[in-house]
């Protein structure tokens, strides 16, 4: 029962959130929603014992794709008094954002902590990153290779879509190179000599 209601709690925060950062007018708070929302869904994750998917979403997109995004957002105003007045008035926002992830990682490790048992535990040998594994490679083999192609696709599509020739650009050809002789480095020129005055 504990545990349904946590999970529609974080659910509803999920939502909330995601609707905050498509509506949000300032780009600081609409970054502060996504950082919430992706610390939600980490926390409904750990709720269904996936906690290698929950860590991974934690440490790569909060930790780093949103910290890189806020870097971008903060450099493109460098007014440094614009920015000061700016952290109280995103005072607020940053507050109920870290309120609510204290009040969703405290809901979680309420089960440990107050002894509620929970059901269907595992054993504690039990691995959920093997087990992801296995079933990424198994029953979910050939969904992964496509994935896998699709992203190959895009990647060779962004570098040819930003590959362009510059005209001042100074490069080595390196057939060129390995076809030159000895004969053609060299010249040997005949000069006479000087003579005193």
């Amino acid at each position: 029962m504990f545990e349904a209601i946590v999970f529609y709690a974080f659910g509803l925060i999920l939502l909330l959130a995601a609707l905050c950062v498509i509506t949000a007018r300032n780009p600081v708070h609409a970054a502060l929603y996504l950082v919430l929302a992706f610390f939600t869904a980490s926390a409904i994750w750990l709720l269904l014992r996936a906690e290698f998917l929950a860590i991974t979403l934690v440490l790569v997109y909060v930790g780093a794709v949103m910290v890189l995004f806020l870097f971008v957002v903060m450099m493109l105003d460098i007014n440094l008094e614009r920015l000061r007045e700016g952290f109280w008035r995103n005072m607020p926002a940053a507050l109920v954002v870290g309120v609510l992830m204290a009040f969703e990682m405290i809901s979680v490790l309420a089960f440990r902590v107050f002894g509620t048992p929970i059901p269907g535990e595992k054993p504690l040998n039990y691995s959920n990153t093997k087990e992801l594994g296995r079933v990424l490679y198994t029953d979910y083999v050939y969904a992964f290779e496509i994935a896998a192609v699709v992203l190959l696709v895009a990647i060779i599509a962004a570098i040819a879509l930003t590959l362009r020739r510059r005209k001042d650009a100074r490069g080595q050809n390196p057939a060129e190179q390995v076809r030159a002789r000895p004969a053609e480095r060299v010249r040997l020129v005949s000069m006479p000599s000087e003579k005193d005055v």
